[in-house]
């Protein structure tokens, strides 16, 4: 028994050691296997964040059913329906002045006088010369009587008759020049007078007692300036495409920044019948009744016109619009979650939205806004949010 004690370490040795490289062994090949699991996990989850993301995620909805009628919103201009720029027809002084800005006059009421003495003493002379042709005219008229009845006694010669005929003649015809003279001066004497032309208000004064008004002056300007405002007219420019829809008596709604929230009706009167080369549009007159003053010429106005009909059309976002080589389409999702581009024809332009003439049914699913390289057949993923059409996912196939 004691020979055999010494034995006994030796044996659990040699089991010590192989049992120690077991569990390193297996501790090693856990933690390879922990560390290639959480990697393959790793590249699984990488796989599907990166199919997610080659997928594009879109918005879709479905087109809106509306009436072919829309709200055109424009900027206008007032301008009184008449008005007259005033300028003085002879030259002097202004003797008087009854009227200045804002003064409201009716038509023959007198704006101011202009004392012109020039003018008289032109009137003066020629009323002198009128009478002294009507004198010469008289005395030539005796002599011409009495060569006539001296003829057929042969007391004077055919000659000397004659020329004593001609010779009243002359005269005469002196007669109605000097009286042509005078009635011409006349005239333009009562445009001593300005005097208003219509009823309505002076919008413009340029002169005062005292001021000298000289007509023969090119840069001369205008005394006063007049405008009837009882109705105005009122000027939008209507881009081309909508000139058909806007037809004479068109109602409009307006509106002036000087008096917020209150409406003023206007109607079509007539239209330039031509498109202006600079802007793409037709200019259109409307006549606006301001019976009550409140609008001003010249004033900035905002235009509503209603254009277009009442039949049902189908409305997409103008985002929704691809044009390319092969044309105007629009993208459409199908059931499956693949897209299809529809070719389409536009009706009608109203600025964030088109109205769609043909191509499109109310049921397809319209991407608002499509990759610029989305072709037929691509997947995508529809965005959930407020708006948005159900259907089927990316992720989901």
């Amino acid at each position: 028994m004691p020979s055999d004690s010494p034995k006994e370490p030796q044996v659990r040795s040699r089991w010590t050691m192989p049992l120690a490289a077991v569990l390193f062994i297996g501790v090693a090949v856990f933690v390879a296997f922990v560390g290639i699991e959480s990697r393959e996990q790793s590249v699984a989850k990488l796989r599907v964040k990166s199919y997610e993301r080659a997928v594009p995620v879109v918005s879709v909805s479905m087109p809106s059913v509306q009436k072919s009628m829309s709200e055109l919103e424009l900027p206008g201009r007032l301008d009184a329906y008449s008005q007259a720029a005033i300028f003085a027809r002879v030259s002097g002084y202004v003797s008087t002045r009854n009227v200045d800005i804002g003064t409201r006059v009716k038509a023959g009421d007198l704006l101011a006088e202009i004392d012109a003495p020039d003018l008289d003493q032109q009137l003066f002379q020629a009323q002198s010369e009128l009478n002294n042709a009507m004198a010469n005219a008289a005395l030539a008229k005796v002599t011409n009587s009495r060569y006539q009845a001296l003829l057929p006694k042969s007391y004077v010669t055919h000659q000397a008759a004659d020329e004593k005929e001609a010779d009243l003649k002359a005269k005469n015809a002196l007669v109605k020049s000097a009286q042509a003279n005078v009635d011409r001066l006349k005239a333009l004497s009562t445009y001593k007078r300005i005097v208003a032309p219509f009823d309505g208000i002076v919008t413009v004064r340029n002169t005062d007692v005292g001021n000298l008004i000289n007509t023969g002056s090119a840069t001369g300007s205008e005394m006063f300036v007049v405008a009837d405002i009882h109705k105005l007219r009122l000027y939008v420019n209507v881009p081309q495409n909508y000139v058909p829809m806007i037809t004479n008596g068109t109602t409009a709604v307006l509106t002036v920044p000087e008096r917020p929230g209150k409406t003023y009706e206007a109607k079509v009167e007539a239209s330039a019948g031509a498109v202006d080369v600079a802007s793409g549009t037709t200019r259109m007159q409307l006549v606006v009744d301001n019976a009550a003053g409140e609008l001003m010429p010249g004033a900035y106005a905002t235009v509503r016109l209603t254009v277009g009909d009442r039949r049902d059309v189908l409305v997409v976002p103008s985002s929704a619009i691809i044009f390319d080589k092969d044309g105007l389409r629009v993208a459409i999702v199908g059931s499956d979650g693949r897209v299809l581009l529809k070719p389409i024809k536009i009706g009608r332009d109203r600025g964030s939205k088109v109205e769609i003439a043909s191509g499109l049914a109310p049921e397809d699913r319209v991407i608002e806004s499509a990759p610029d390289d989305i072709v037929d057949g691509d997947k995508v993923s529809i965005k959930e949010g407020r708006g948005s059409v159900p259907g089927p996912s990316a992720s989901g196939t």
